[in-house]
């Protein structure tokens, strides 16, 4: 176990440089200058715009701006804001707590509906509720974040009236934030109906979110069982005379969720991207509107640092992943 992780920890570092490298190029190679930017309608004189080339480093050649760069990770530093003026890590952390709730109710969403939908479907193969399951998992899996999040605010917002449109709680609550976790920080508030408005704008944003992982899930745990179901000792068990839930449950899901864990993992991770579209929709103050708001504003320092947090994280939950596989199937050996 010990030999994996150091491998894997050894892979990481290659994987993130090349990330710094992605990160330090994407933002530009797109059009505009961040210097003009700021300037705004003002207009800026040639001697001002020369200062501030030289202030902010760009004058410079873009290895040498790189090799700086990556001398400022190596100390802990991903910059400063150039619009803000804040820490970028510092605004990361800030938003990040949006984000992770939003990403974790969305998965939960999905585990919840998809996972025992998947072993049902498996269980039933051909009937009816199978061909509806995998039927509403292709076209969920097939629908476009913006379009499916759009077409909600219209039927829940607008129709129904049910939810609301945007934020993650509504105006008539004021407190200070404790955890950035909106869920915790309104029930620790103590005031009357913040708890309830939390979860009503987290709603719609979830299941926007929690769709296409609910159908993959779905789909990717009904084929596991059945691969699982099909083997001898499954048929020895029912055999034996066990009660078909301990089959099914003890018997052929601990060893059908290795690849279900697997896509779970690399679901998490998407999610992240995901959010980008969801939070930028509803108008949810997180890492993924930050980025977006970043990049149209040419804030190179904010829209490295985040794309940096983020690949380290996806990279993390990869590695967690893999840990998981040995508490799941004691068969495992990572030595080798």
């Amino acid at each position: 176990m010990l030999r994996f992780l150091i491998n894997r920890i050894g892979l990481l570092i290659p994987t993130f440089i090349g990330v710094t490298i992605v990160a330090f190029l994407f933002i530009r190679m797109l059009p505009g200058d961040p210097v003009l930017l700021l300037a705004g309608e003002r207009g800026i004189t040639p001697d001002r715009y020369a200062e501030l080339l030289h202030s902010y480093g760009f004058d410079r050649p873009l290895w040498e701006q790189y090799l700086s760069y990556l001398n400022q990770l190596l100390h802990g530093d991903l910059g400063t804001s150039i619009v803000t003026k804040k820490p970028v890590l510092q605004e990361f952390l800030t938003l990040f707590p949006a984000t992770v709730e939003l990403a974790l109710c969305a998965m939960f969403l999905a585990t919840l509906i998809g996972l025992p939908a998947g072993i049902v479907a498996a269980v039933k193969r051909g009937s009816a509720f199978d061909h509806s399951v995998m039927s509403t998992a292709l076209v969920g899996y097939s629908m476009p974040i913006f379009w499916w999040a759009l077409l909600l605010i219209i039927v829940f917002s607008g129709w129904l009236g049910w939810t609301p449109v945007s934020g993650r709680i509504s105006l008539i609550y004021f407190f200070e934030p404790v955890t950035g976790f909106m869920l915790i920080d309104s029930l620790l508030s103590g005031q009357k109906g913040a708890f309830a408005s939390a979860v009503s704008h987290l709603i719609l944003p979830s299941i926007a979110l929690g769709t296409i992982p609910l159908a993959v899930i779905a789909r990717q745990t009904r084929s596991a069982m059945l691969e699982v179901l099909s083997e001898d000792y499954v048929r020895t068990a029912r055999a034996k005379g066990l009660a078909p839930a301990r089959v099914i449950g003890v018997h052929a899901l601990r060893n059908a969720l290795i690849p279900v864990v697997t896509v779970i993992g690399l679901q998490t991770s998407l999610l992240f991207a995901g959010a980008i579209l969801t939070e930028t929709i509803f108008s949810w103050p997180g890492v993924g509107k930050w980025m977006v708001d970043s990049i149209s504003r040419r804030d190179y320092p904010s829209v490295q640092g985040g794309l940096l947090m983020i690949a380290a994280i996806v990279m993390i939950v990869n590695l967690m992943v893999d840990l998981l596989y040995g508490l799941i199937n004691p068969r495992i050996r990572y030595e080798r």
